[in-house]
């Protein structure tokens, strides 16, 4: 991988990193400014399962936070679009799909047939 190629990579991580955790602060002053009363049960039902479904999602996201910075990482540590299982190199149009990617598309695809078999 070239370095223009290195630096788009590094670049598109590091925004992305950086809108997920605004979006993290947002949840954490949004669950600070909670609707303590709620006369009607259906309205504090429907409040709590948004409030779930919105902890789900940030879950989620703290999650890819924590594989973007692993990504960003690898950028750092020359081993970026390597694939950690074969060592062979990530193809850059799946790299641009996902990112955070640590497998090139054929140990992926094995390792979801192999999931599959198991039941996973």
């Amino acid at each position: 991988m070239d370095q223009k190629d290195i630096d788009y990579f590094k670049e598109l991580l590091t925004q992305r990193l950086e809108d997920l955790l605004a979006q993290a602060e947002d949840t954490v002053s949004d669950m600070h400014d909670s609707k303590g009363n709620f006369p009607d049960p259906t309205d504090r039902a429907a409040y709590e399962a948004e409030r779930n479904f919105e902890l789900r999602i940030r879950d989620r996201e703290h999650k890819l936070i924590k594989k973007v910075k692993k990504a960003l990482e690898r950028i750092e540590d020359g081993t970026f679009g390597i694939c950690e299982r074969c060592g062979e190199d990530i193809d850059t149009k799946r790299l641009k799909v996902r990112p955070v990617t640590t497998l090139c598309i054929e140990c992926k695809t094995k390792e979801e047939a192999q999931e599959k078999a198991l039941g996973l």
